[in-house]
């Protein structure tokens, strides 16, 4: 019996996870006090014929546990609970701010965001005479928007932390029929197919960023005296219910002999006036030596913009806007062959992992905006850093 307290089943379609995730949820049904969640990312997935909500009732209907349809709830008679919830909005998690759970089931991870995930670990608690152990327990297949963290959670760093990895494979499950199933999914492109016939974490949808090109580092080993822009791509909206607007993004960049260090990407989703004292913050942490830009939107409306940072905002500071050329694949292409010489560098932090799951999709994914930001900062660089600024590069 697996015993880790955090661990993915996850691989090609059909081998049964959804129906093992269930069944880990109701390993403890018993112990009086327990309770477990079971999540989708939307309601509607909970709620489809076949998927868990629905293969709950068609395994317990007739015994002695009850159902709440308006709290999508089990009880049973010892008085533990199972509950099936989603988190369809990035706010959503906030729903279950002050639960208490001993047991957290995602069923297809990939589809959530890492902060989704992270954050119901502050969920996962018990009293200490609750003899249930803690788990957070995954299914899923790779690919989704969350593939990269997923992938770099359990499969990269899963050993060192402790994060076990649980192959799952079509021919694992001898209830399907495996034969029609593989003739349905060879009608897939060959990358979703290779994700979801073969359980591949190697294959994503990226076109033009491969995760592997960057290299990590910490801050010591960064050039002494290196020159630097932050390149900011704006956008002002937060996010509601069934939206998921633009982000801001701005990227702080270092060149040195042909070498790019990004040391972090502020990232974030606020109103125009949030964004506003957001970027000044941002710039007063910098110094008024910081070189800062901004991409200027077209038409009327870019023009104000960037003249009211430049007067109200960011006045005393190193302040420029340019208004780029060209599609935004052209303009990310010296930073996708500086990545693919090995010449980019991520300053280690906590921005990390998002910005590589959105180059990696790029330019398929939802959000661009990091990358473009920066494409942006790299450009400047390009055009505008000193002759042999910065002491020191770092050797392949």
């Amino acid at each position: 019996m697996l015993k880790a307290r955090e661990a993915l089943f996850g691989g090609s379609a059909g081998p049964g996870k959804s129906s093992a995730l269930l069944m880990a949820a109701l390993q403890p049904i018993k112990v009086p006090g327990y309770s477990a969640i079971i999540l989708r990312r939307t309601y509607r997935d909970l709620a489809l014929p076949g998927a868990l909500m629905d293969r709950s009732k068609q395994w317990l209907s007739n015994s002695d546990a009850s159902w709440n349809e308006i709290e999508h709830c089990w009880t049973f008679p010892s008085g533990a609970k199972l509950q099936f919830g989603y988190l369809e909005s990035e706010t959503d998690k906030y729903r279950y701010q002050g639960a208490e759970f001993q047991g957290i089931f995602f069923d297809e991870l990939t589809q959530f965001t890492e902060s989704q995930y992270t954050y119901m670990f502050s969920r996962l608690r018990r009293i200490k005479a609750l003899r249930v152990p803690l788990r957070v327990w995954s299914a899923s297949n790779p690919g989704g928007l969350g593939h990269a963290w997923v992938k770099q959670r359990f499969i990269i760093e899963g050993p060192k932390y402790g994060r076990v990895f649980v192959p799952a494979l079509l021919k694992d499950n001898p209830h399907i029929d495996q034969e029609t199933y593989i003739k349905s999914l060879q009608n897939l492109d060959p990358i979703t197919r290779k994700q979801l016939l073969e359980g591949s974490w190697e294959a994503t949808t990226g076109k033009i960023f491969n995760r592997n090109w960057f290299k990590i580092i910490e801050k010591a080993q960064v050039p002494t005296d290196i020159f630097k822009v932050r390149y900011w791509d704006l956008a002002s909206t937060e996010p509601a219910k069934g939206k998921d607007p633009d982000w801001t993004a701005g990227a702080l960049i270092g060149i040195c002999q042909g070498q790019y260090y990004i040391f972090g990407l502020e990232h974030f989703q606020k109103t125009p006036k949030g964004t506003a004292d957001k970027i000044k913050t941002v710039a007063q942490l910098d110094g008024r030596d910081q070189e800062v830009w901004m991409e200027e939107e077209g038409g009327s409306s870019g023009k104000i913009a960037v003249d009211y940072y430049a007067r109200e905002i960011l006045q005393g500071f190193m302040f420029r806007s340019e208004r780029p050329t060209g599609s935004k694949e052209v303009r990310a292409g010296p930073f996708s062959t500086a990545a693919e010489n090995g010449n980019v560098f991520l300053v280690r932090g906590d921005w990390i992992n998002a910005f590589l799951d959105e180059a990696e999709a790029f330019p398929e994914g939802e959000h661009d905006d990091q990358v473009d930001a920066c494409s942006g900062a790299i450009n400047i660089l390009n055009s505008s850093a000193p002759p042999g600024k910065g002491v020191g590069f770092i050797k392949h």
